[in-house]
């Protein structure tokens, strides 16, 4: 899946920076502006930027400002501080999905158009739901493994 995720993500930031590189050298250098080309890159910008938030959440690299770290000493202190964030991060995410899951089935029913392109947006707004869901599904995969994490150390170890 490492893979999967690092092979997407790259071809996604190349389309995104190949249409900014086309989109300044036509605009700027030879003042001819493409039509729709803005409009166009929306599809995998917003796929690279929620897939590289599922990917964050998949390795758990999000950035995090865990002050209370600091003052704890045991690793079952920090394990149960991870489940507690894990757990709000999970509410709140779970929340926005539903926020997402509307906003998807608002999509489906008004089948809305680019202006220029007449391209469906369903497809970016597509992204936002995708995204969330498979965040969550991660959030509660790391939770599960920080509650597993609390409670092997939490049963004593057979002495040989």
């Amino acid at each position: 899946m490492t893979r999967i995720f690092s092979v997407l993500l790259t071809v996604l930031i190349c389309l995104v920076a190949a249409g900014q590189f086309v989109q300044v050298i036509t605009r700027y250098v030879l003042e001819i502006p493409v039509m729709g080309l803005e409009e166009s890159l929306l599809y995998p910008t917003l796929w690279l930027y929620m897939l590289g938030a599922v990917n964050a959440s998949r390795e758990n690299t999000h950035i995090r400002a865990n002050v209370l770290e600091i003052f704890l000493t045991t690793q079952r202190q920090h394990q149960v501080l991870a489940i507690v964030g894990e757990v709000i991060s999970l509410i709140v995410g779970l929340w926005l999905t539903m926020w997402a899951w509307d906003f998807t089935k608002y999509s489906i029913r008004v089948w809305r158009e680019s202006p220029t392109l007449y391209l469906p947006t369903f497809y970016v707004d597509v992204a936002l739901f995708a995204g969330m869901v498979l965040m969550m599904v991660f959030t509660a995969w790391h939770l599960i493994g920080h509650i597993r994490a609390v409670f092997v150390s939490a049963t004593p170890q057979k002495e040989a």
